[in-house]
């Protein structure tokens, strides 16, 4: 059952067992398998409160991407990912629309060759596109050499993560969702922004911690309506390394993400398309795939935003729409209801799969006509029409932000 108080921005869901929803999405589909999803993790005895649920929900592994899941002795791995540590960098420079070209193509190519993207060879690093093989630049060498101490520590005490690609992703973008765009703002200044998130070794960390999870679920006979619900108890020595292990990648991610950006800054002064610029001091990199330790309704508790973006009062984050429409930044309101937390994006309305069926290259052509991308089959799947509108999901979270710039991109580079 599903309650709605027009005096709140939320609706309430009853999740059964006396457990709830507050779910910002009103004027927003949803699908019902989501809603399924989000009331077996609600039900959960180790959550505090309730369970707040952002505009661009959609299902996920585990839990609902697009979910806020604070919870008191426990942490549940899959909730949190494998992307550990995705998120967002946005960067607002002094260049301004008319010192754009008239042809986009050479900056786009220009930041296509200096930060890898996509994938080859089954992710073998030395022969993979996305990957740095053995030419990762010096200042990425040099940026490894700061957290690989950290990165040492918990593979010596979990030597299977010991394996595929570290510093070959660092600075790397990925494949799917993961972006960079050039954007225009509303005053027509240029905004460089991208989406990435911990890469490879996230990804080993992530999945080995699930199962260690579920590892624990069988030893102590715990039966969940969902396996991908399996959860590691606060005490235990595999929590204090999952905990370990996950802030090491969300800091890798955060850096990741800042070199990329100073590549694309890089890329651009050196393409010979555009006049000397600076970076303004108007910087954002936030994630919005994490957990972390935080106060909320009386109790330091753990929270974890399944694409999420924290905001607290005052905190600056990047929402982004699909690679055909607006993308915000925007300032929290720090809504106690939803944990101080807003969408990370538009959200998918339908599958990969699903978006191949029904888009044409026509269609895609159509939808992102005016921006220099790539329009072929291989980002199909990522075309405007399989997500949920960005204006709807704005709309459906207006006393969780505020918007400070509005965005609209010229260059998309897809992973």
């Amino acid at each position: 059952m599903t309650t709605s108080d027009k005096q709140t921005g939320y609706q309430v869901i009853d999740a059964g067992d006396g457990a709830f929803i507050k779910a910002w999405t009103r004027g927003v589909q949803v699908d019902p398998g989501a809603e399924e999803q989000l009331k077996r993790v609600a039900r959960l005895p180790f959550i505090h409160k309730w369970v707040a649920v952002m505009p661009d929900a959609h299902i996920g592994k585990g839990a609902t991407v697009g979910s806020v899941i604070p919870t008191d002795g426990a942490i549940i791995p899959a909730a949190v990912g494998v992307d550990l540590g995705c998120g967002m960098v946005a960067a607002h420079t002094t260049l301004n629309a008319r010192d754009l070209p008239d042809s986009l193509r050479a900056l786009r190519l220009a930041i296509e060759s200096a930060v890898p993207h996509g994938r080859t060879a089954s992710g073998n690093p030395d022969r993979d596109r996305g990957a740095w093989g053995h030419r990762a630049p010096a200042r990425v060498s040099e940026a490894w050499s700061q957290v690989r101490p950290g990165y040492e520590a918990i593979v010596a005490r979990h030597p299977k993560l010991r394996r595929g690609a570290d510093v070959h992703h660092l600075g790397t973008l990925g494949t799917g969702n993961h972006f960079i765009e050039v954007c225009l703002d509303e005053a027509e200044d240029v905004w460089f922004m991208l989406h990435s998130g911990s890469r490879g070794v996230g990804n080993r960390i992530g999945t080995y911690f699930i199962e260690k999870a579920k590892e624990d679920m069988r030893r102590w006979f715990i039966n969940l309506p969902d396996q991908d619900l399996a959860y590691l108890a606060e005490g235990s020595e595999t929590f204090t390394d999952y905990v370990e292990a996950v802030q090491w990648a969300q800091d890798y991610a955060a850096l990741n993400r800042r070199l990329m950006m100073d590549a694309v800054v890089e890329a651009a002064r050196g393409s010979a398309t555009l006049p000397a610029f600076a970076i303004r001091d108007e910087v954002v990199n936030c994630h919005h795939n994490y957990v972390a330790r935080e106060h909320h309704h009386g109790k330091d508790v753990w929270v974890t935003r399944k694409g999420a973006v924290r905001a607290r009062r005052g905190d600056l984050g990047i929402i982004p729409g699909s690679m055909g429409t607006r993308s915000y930044i925007v300032r929290g309101l720090g809504n106690d209801d939803a944990f101080h937390s807003c969408s990370h994006g538009a959200g998918r309305l339908m599958s990969r799969a699903a978006a191949r069926r029904q888009f044409t290259l026509a269609d895609h052509a159509a939808a992102t006509e005016g921006i220099e991308c790539r329009k072929d089959t291989d980002v199909l799947d990522e075309t405007p029409g399989a997500y949920k509108p960005i204006e709807a999901v704005m709309a459906a979270q207006k006393d969780l932000v505020e918007v400070v710039h509005t965005l609209r991109q010229v260059v998309c580079v897809k992973g």
